[in-house]
């Protein structure tokens, strides 16, 4: 696993949008601009404490939508979406692990570690290089970026 680095129209994108969603009590958790089939994808992932509701995308694309047309970062036509970042988001950034301290992760390995595909415990540590959990029994691992599938917010459902 690497940690996301924006390319430039995603980052362009993120710093148009971060005062905007910052304004309106949001976290920018992510921008993704990607190609579907034919079609190209702009979408801002949004969080709050609260959970994000449709109508806090609303409240969001709005302004956001403005802002792009002003700036007009992106030369070819793509479609819009704002949504929230997900129950079981992927953890992609430094600043994702820092505020993500704590909580449950899932993390899935490339290849089995100690015999482990997939383990679920408590992010404890990440840096750029690896990633510090404490699993049920009070135990600290730390694993390396490199072995690292993905590394996801962990719910339970009741």
């Amino acid at each position: 696993m690497k940690l996301k680095k924006f390319g430039g129209t995603e980052k362009k994108v993120y710093d148009l949008v971060k005062p905007i969603t910052d304004e309106l009590g949001y976290y920018l958790w992510d921008v993704s601009y990607v190609k579907e089939g034919a079609s190209w994808y702009l979408r801002i992932f949004i969080d709050q404490d609260e959970g994000i509701t449709i109508e806090d995308c609303e409240r969001v694309t709005e302004p956001v939508n403005t802002v792009l047309d002003e700036a007009d970062p992106i030369p070819q036509s793509y479609m819009l979406e704002v949504g929230s970042a997900g129950l079981e988001r992927e953890l992609l950034k430094e600043d994702h692990f820092q505020v993500c301290m704590g909580d449950k992760v899932r993390i899935r390995f490339i290849r089995a570690v100690d015999g482990v595909k997939e383990t679920a415990a408590y992010l404890t540590g990440a840096d750029k290089d690896s990633v510090t959990v404490k699993d049920e029994e009070g135990n600290e691992h730390t694993y390396q970026l490199s072995d690292i599938a993905f590394v996801k917010l962990w719910f339970e459902f009741e």
